[in-house]
């Protein structure tokens, strides 16, 4: 692991392989560990970081300094500290929606954009997202931040042969601070892109599970606006399917990369 400081803040990440850049960012109250079933497998043919965003992992944790806006300034200027021009970005959950602003914000720094069960505009997901928000205030508040972790894991990894998945999440998910955590996500649920989402032209993957929190039609709505974007659903798979079935996801990305 290695430290840069970017944005006032230091990011934490690691660097593996020589190649194209794969820059790969974890979901919500999560860290680079997310990645770990990926970074073998495309470091034999890639350039793949990891990083922990700000907030999260062993990245600085400011007190009050959260949003989707700033967590995409600080990847900026951590590309620009290791002279990276660009890089296909790769964000889940949370992290899409950083990847989704550097493509709206900085596209000239997305060679392609890979989204993996996240969206647009966490603000404007109807019932769904005014669901999420309040209850899980609602819980953090009444019940703190060790039994959501314990909530989150079971309901991403609730099968019995998921009990190592689930206990290695919950572990990185418990271990957040408390106000980053709380910040980050209220934050996340405040940010969307609106009309900015159609004026993307990168060339983008997204990726969705069949059991995810939102349904397919959710993602089929978005990358039908998208100027250049397709979609791949994979089968028996939850929120982390990036940790849940990383062999479909690997081999679905990687046919995406090997088309360009």
């Amino acid at each position: 692991m290695s430290k840069i400081h970017a944005n006032d803040i230091e990011l934490d990440y690691e660097d593996h392989g020589t190649g194209k850049v794969l820059l790969l960012l974890h979901g919500l109250g999560s860290t680079k560990k997310d990645w770990d079933a990926q970074v073998p497998f495309f470091s034999k043919t890639h350039r793949v970081i990891t990083l922990d965003l700000r907030g999260h992992g062993d990245s600085s944790k400011p007190k009050d300094a959260y949003g989707v806006g700033l967590m995409t300034e600080d990847v900026k200027a951590f590309l620009d500290q290791l002279k990276i021009k660009k890089a296909t970005f790769v964000g889940f959950s949370m992290g899409g929606a950083v990847a989704f602003q550097m493509a709206a914000s900085h596209p000239e720094y997305v060679e392609n954009l890979v989204i993996v069960n996240s969206g647009p505009d966490f603000n404007d997901m109807g019932p769904i997202g005014e669901e999420l928000l309040s209850s899980r205030v609602q819980f953090l508040e009444t019940k703190g931040l060790e039994q959501l972790a314990k909530e989150i894991s079971f309901n991403m990894f609730p099968e019995p042969h998921q009990v190592a998945l689930r206990e290695a999440f919950e572990k990185r998910c418990k271990n957040n601070d408390y106000n980053a955590y709380f910040k980050s996500f209220v934050t996340l649920m405040d940010w969307g892109l609106g009309d900015q989402l159609e004026a993307i032209p990168t060339r983008t993957f997204v990726v969705g599970s069949d059991m995810d929190y939102t349904p397919v039609a959710f993602k089929q709505a978005y990358v039908s606006r998208m100027q250049n974007a397709s979609l791949s659903i994979i089968k028996n798979s939850r929120h982390g399917v990036v940790i849940d079935q990383p062999e479909a996801f690997n081999r679905e990305l990687k046919k995406f990369l090997d088309h360009e």
